[in-house]
Parts: C-alpha cells; sequence; structure tokens
C-alpha cells in the first residue's frame, strides 16, 4: 500500500510516541539511534511497525 505523505508522518508520529512512553523497539537499530523519532523513522524505512491506514471508499 501506498502512503501519503500525511498517513507517514501520522503512523511515524504515533509510533515514535509509543517507544517514548516504553514500547518495545520491533526491530535491532544502530547504536547511534536513540531518539524515538529517529527509531520509528527507522522502523518504518524497514516496514517493521504494526500501524495500518484505514481509508474510507470512494
Amino acid at each position: 500500500m501506498e502512503y501519503t505523505r500525511f498517513e507517514i508522518a501520522r503512523i511515524i508520529g504515533a509510533r515514535a510516541l509509543q517507544i517514548s512512553m516504553g514500547a518495545p523497539i520491533l526491530i535491532h537499530v544502530p547504536e547511534d539511534l536513540i531518539d524515538p523519532l529517529d527509531v520509528a523513522m527507522y522502523e518504518f524505512k524497514k516496514g517493521a511497525i504494526p500501524i495500518t491506514v484505514k481509508r474510507k471508499a470512494k
């Protein structure tokens, strides 16, 4: 599924909030990634975020 830039921002933002609140990181990330936003973006690039988007049918 292709996401819009707004959906990507929402997914990464929601995941970064989860990580900052203590949620487990789902994949192995490099040692230099410590910011929750950077970790969430890395997870998104690797396709590891378990968040989906529901869209209305046109």
